[in-house]
Parts: C-alpha cells; sequence; structure tokens
C-alpha cells in the first residue's frame, strides 16, 4: 500500500529534498502513464517514452536540489510540458522534414515550458468539463458518441446496434446527442476572459 504521506505535490518535493527513493518511485506511479500516452500517440514507443520521462525527471529532480524549481501549476502539468517539448524536438530532429528548425537546449526548454503551463491548465479543465459532461449525458446519447468517437463504429453498425430505421435517422440522433453535449459541456466549462 502506497503510503498517504507521498501522495501531495508538497510531499512529493519533500521526499525529494530529504533523497526518499519512495517520492521518485511516487512520481512515476502517478505521472508515467500520461507521459506514455501522449508518446505512444505521437509516433512513439514505450521505451521512447520512458526515456523522455527520464529526462524530464531529471531536469525536475535537479531543480529541486538546487532550489531552483518555481512551480506554478501541478507537477504532473509541469512534467508533461517538460516531456511534451522534449518528444516534440526529437521527432523534429528525426524528421526529414524538419524545415530547418532550430534545435532547443536543456536551458531554453524550461522557460518554455513555464510559457505552456498556462495552456495546458486550461486543456486539463475542458477534459474535465467534457468528462463531466459525458456522465451527465445519459443513454443511448452516451453509448453512441463513445461507438462513433472512441470506437470508430460506422454509422451502419451504429443504425444496427441502436434499431434506428436507416443510417439518417442515426446520423440526426448523433448530431442531437452532440448538442446536448455541447450543452453540457458550457454549462460547466465556462470560457476564462
Amino acid at each position: 500500500m502506497i503510503s498517504k504521506a507521498l501522495v501531495t505535490d508538497a510531499a512529493i518535493i519533500e521526499g525529494i529534498l530529504q533523497d526518499d527513493d519512495t517520492a521518485l518511485s511516487r512520481l512515476y506511479k502517478l505521472h508515467f502513464p500520461m507521459v506514455l500516452f501522449f508518446v505512444q500517440s505521437n509516433s512513439g514507443t514505450e521505451d521512447d517514452a520512458k526515456d523522455i520521462f527520464q529526462e524530464a525527471v531529471i531536469v525536475f529532480y535537479e531543480k529541486i536540489k538546487a532550489g531552483q524549481l518555481e512551480l506554478n501549476c501541478q507537477i504532473k502539468t509541469y512534467l508533461y510540458s517538460i516531456c511534451r517539448r522534449l518528444w516534440l524536438k526529437r521527432l523534429s530532429r528525426s524528421s526529414r522534414f524538419s524545415h530547418g528548425m532550430v534545435e532547443d537546449t536543456e536551458s531554453e526548454i524550461v522557460p518554455q515550458v513555464e510559457g505552456e503551463v498556462e495552456q495546458a491548465e486550461q486543456n486539463e479543465l475542458k477534459f474535465e468539463a467534457m468528462s463531466n459532461a459525458m456522465s451527465q449525458l445519459g443513454e443511448p446519447c452516451k453509448t453512441l458518441l463513445e461507438d462513433f468517437y472512441i470506437r470508430s463504429m460506422g454509422m451502419a453498425e451504429i443504425t444496427d446496434k441502436f434499431g434506428y430505421n436507416n443510417v439518417d435517422s442515426a446520423k440526426n440522433q448523433k448530431y442531437k446527442c452532440l448538442m446536448r453535449l455541447k450543452k453540457l459541456f458550457f454549462l460547466d466549462y465556462q470560457v476564462p476572459s
């Protein structure tokens, strides 16, 4: 069982300062899955994700140890931003079509990451609002939209599964479901001014 003491960001940072190895392993368990998903969704492998995450954790660890970490967001947002930038940099470097992009040095990556943190937090709020909207949507809309957008089912399959008269009826129902989802989403998510 994982110690409750190492669940909060402050406790993880304190653990790293005290050379507590469980703090680093907790960091890995909490935040590696999102980096793995991102890297695999963007032409990478699990090994690539491990390399990128390790680089980000080293940057994070060294900044904590040097007393240079100014964390204005959650650790997961900070690590995700570093990993995202490192992975995109690696992709552009390996691409034959890099269009002469200039490589970033590590000292340039961290300040750029801090500029991306606000955007990452906004995305997190959007994902949370969308998740809430989906949970409130009800059936058959929730399953219909999941079948179409997540399970990549075709409209003919959805017509058969839900017993609609024809594909046009299924498309019409999908449209109504999307409008209901949109309404629920914007009730929960307020665009920052």
